[in-house]
């Protein structure tokens, strides 16, 4: 055993995350560091594991359902959907942040891709909240926290990368993450509220809407917003795999498109450039980590961190408990598809010994991570936001600072209560 030379991979690693190396590279060259100083593995040995590392049938959902996304909304199914969205939070206090935080409810259910949605609402929605009255910091905050619910509401990517790299199933993770996802929208809409009245952001107007725009508004959207119900009722009664309902959200995408007529030809090649370069980078990723991943299993490190948990912590509550704090740090130095093929086959089998519901432990997992995207220094949802809107990265920590108690507060929940995440998955599989 090496172990020695596995954790100085892991300082160099880290250290060019800190240096601002690309996630992939850093994660691969702490790798191929082990591999050039452990001569007892032939050096072609991490080719293989960096090319293995890709080669599983359940991700090809994420091209799929980024593809899909991606068609939507050069379609124009992103925008009847935030018409529908508008009629029906519009006149709530807060206005468009009411309506960013329902979009991204509903967009979770088309796209699963939480910086794609990030993108998408701050380019649309920032400019014009600033125009009514409400600041870019907190449009950008808005935007970039209500985009987690994304990879919580089915499909989410993360969904798909963590059922993989520990055999859970990714249609019960798909059901089981309706409750947090919801959960989040339901709180952050309150939280919006009251300070909206507080601040005085008005709504995007006064008058009650009538029972015929709201039916209009729904007409439009309707095809769209089925979709989700599609892929859950077709995984459910297994009409489908998650990866074949990947699939079936491309057709369906593409025949939405004909049906509206808004996405040319030269729209779909670029979709089709956007799917290659969004996939690539989360590919990169996924077989950069799961080579690290194969280092940490072949120097037992995964065992040995077990039995010291074990050991040391008596009950599932207090591992939970530590597992939260442990994950919320690494959500902040870490990538978090990264961390997900590193850490979850590390600490799911743990979590197993202790009686942990797999599809609960799984939701904490991933809500984590999400709450490390929304944190620096790595905050993937915060610069990509800020990016965006040009909003500065200290205006938006202050007016970030309610939201990161609400997330707080929701883990707590999640964590606490299974049922939020394993109510909807025991009641429809019985």
């Amino acid at each position: 055993m090496h172990t020695d030379l596995a954790l100085l991979a892991a300082v160099v690693t880290f250290a060019l995350m800190f240096l601002r190396v690309p996630v992939f590279a850093s994660i691969l060259g702490g790798s191929a560091l082990y591999f050039a100083l452990n001569p007892a593995i032939p050096p072609y040995i991490v080719a293989q594991r960096v090319i293995s590392g890709v080669e599983s049938i359940p991700l090809l959902a994420i091209a799929f359902f980024i593809f899909a996304g991606i068609i939507f909304n050069y379609s124009g199914v992103t925008r009847r959907i935030m018409d529908f969205c508008e009629v029906m939070v519009g006149r709530m206090p807060g206005g468009l942040a009411q309506v960013s935080i329902l979009l991204s409810t509903v967009m979770g259910g088309l796209c699963g891709s939480n910086l794609a949605d990030a993108a998408m609402e701050a380019k649309m929605l920032v400019p014009e909240m600033e125009r009514r009255g409400i600041p870019k910091a907190f449009g950008t905050v808005i935007v970039a926290t209500s985009a987690i619910i994304t990879p919580l509401i089915p499909p989410g990517i993360a969904m798909i990368i963590y059922g993989s790299v520990t055999n859970t199933s990714i249609g019960k993770l798909f059901i089981a993450g309706i409750g947090p996802g919801l959960l989040l929208c339901f709180l952050m809409m309150i939280m919006v509220w009251f300070i909206s009245k507080r601040r005085g952001y008005m709504p995007l107007y006064d008058r009650k809407r009538t029972p015929q725009e709201f039916l209009r508004a729904f007409k439009k959207a309707f095809w769209a917003l089925i979709l989700p119900v599609v892929i859950i009722g077709g995984i459910r009664i297994g009409v489908f795999t998650p990866t074949e309902a990947g699939a079936i959200a491309i057709v369906y995408a593409l025949f939405l498109a004909l049906m509206y007529r808004e996405m040319g030809l030269n729209q779909f090649f670029q979709s089709i450039r956007e799917t290659v370069v969004t996939t690539s980078s989360i590919m990169l990723i996924i077989a950069s980590a799961s080579t690290f991943a194969w280092i940490l299993t072949r120097e037992r490190v995964p065992q040995e961190i077990a039995s010291w948990i074990l050991t040391n912590i008596p009950s599932k509550h207090l591992f939970l408990l530590a597992v939260n704090i442990f994950l919320l740090i690494v959500g902040m130095i870490m990538e978090g598809n990264a961390a997900i093929v590193i850490l979850a086959p590390l600490l799911a089998p743990i979590a197993a010994k202790y009686g942990i519901d797999d599809i609960h432990f799984g939701m904490i997992f991933i809500f984590n991570l999400a709450i490390g995207c929304l944190t620096p220094p790595v905050g993937t949802l915060m610069f990509v936001s800020c990016g965006v809107t040009k909003c500065k990265t200290k205006d938006f920590i202050i007016e970030a600072i309610p939201f990161y108690g609400l997330l707080l507060f929701e883990l707590f929940l999640i964590t606490v209560f299974p049922a939020f995440t394993t109510g909807i998955v025991n009641l429809l599989w019985r």
